[in-house]
């Protein structure tokens, strides 16, 4: 109780940004809303029955698998070569890393955006660019299909995941101590056993937090997957964020929605629950 003075104002915001909206989008799940927003009566687990029952959602969920687990396992795997590279002295550094913040300063529908342009069939510069080139041998409308248009939006989520991510390893780099490195040069260790059984390992702290972080922000990433895949009718394109979207947007459900974000915010709890114990983040190298 002597802590409480402290840590009140902190535990308030906890439950005022946190607990609270949590718990009344729980509570919204289970009850029958109309499309004006009244709160109408309970319907118990009825929503989430409807949910389950959609014909879309295995297509939406194995969208959603496919796009986080290939915009982090690529994110993590660029931004561990390129955070190498910077650690590393050589002229101009100083303007490369600043350069790789970039993306990370820009808005990220504004990025978006300009990918979608540039990948328009009939006026996009990066579709005439490879047509110029010969890459293709007419333009394409990359946006306009569903494997191309997540492909898409897999490259859009990758480049602007890699700012943080690349920086966050790039601190842990800095942080390994150089006897060490020094150590394993002086028993014989090439730069790859060195790599794999000295660097790595110390990088277990920042790989973790990298890689949570990025598996949380992609799963509920909306404004990529909205630009990039929006034009295309249908739920094929889906995950279950823009799912979510698209249920409040055309079918005003908020009671449906509500219980969507009920699943989603399950799913992102497994999954960080699994991540946590097979990881073990906070384990000693």
């Amino acid at each position: 109780m002597a802590a409480l003075p402290w840590i009140g104002p902190v535990l308030l915001l906890i439950f005022g940004v946190v607990v609270f909206p949590a718990g009344y989008m729980i509570y919204s799940s289970t009850r029958k809303i109309s499309q004006a927003g009244t709160n109408v009566e309970g319907v118990g687990l009825a929503n989430f029955a409807t949910i389950f029952s959609d014909p879309h959602l295995p297509r939406i969920l194995l969208n959603t698998v496919v796009w986080v687990v290939v915009v982090v396992s690529l994110t993590v795997l660029i931004s561990l070569a390129l955070a190498n590279f910077l650690n590393k002295p050589f002229p101009g550094r100083t303007l490369v890393r600043m350069a790789v913040v970039v993306p990370w300063a820009a808005s990220v529908v504004m990025t978006t955006t300009v990918f979608y342009y540039g990948l328009d069939r009939d006026y996009g510069i990066i579709n005439k660019f490879m047509v110029d080139i010969g890459l293709m041998d007419s333009p394409y409308g990359f946006t306009k299909n569903v494997a191309s248009a997540l492909a898409a939006a897999i490259i859009v989520g990758v480049f602007v995941s890699l700012p943080f991510t690349t920086y966050t390893l790039l601190a842990g780099f800095q942080a390994i101590p150089g006897d060490t490195l020094e150590a394993a040069k002086m028993d014989g260790a090439g730069p790859a056993k060195t790599f794999f059984s000295v660097v790595l390992p110390q990088l277990r702290g920042a790989l973790a937090v990298s890689v949570l972080i990025n598996i949380i922000n992609v799963f509920n990433n909306l404004p990529i997957l909205r630009i990039m895949t929006g034009s295309i009718p249908g739920y094929n394109a889906d995950t279950l964020m823009t799912y979510i979207f698209k249920v409040l947007q055309f079918e005003r459900r908020l009671d449906i929605a509500s219980a969507l974000s009920v699943v989603n915010f399950a799913v992102v709890l497994v999954i960080v629950a699994v991540y946590v114990k097979v990881v073990k983040p906070m384990k000693e190298a």
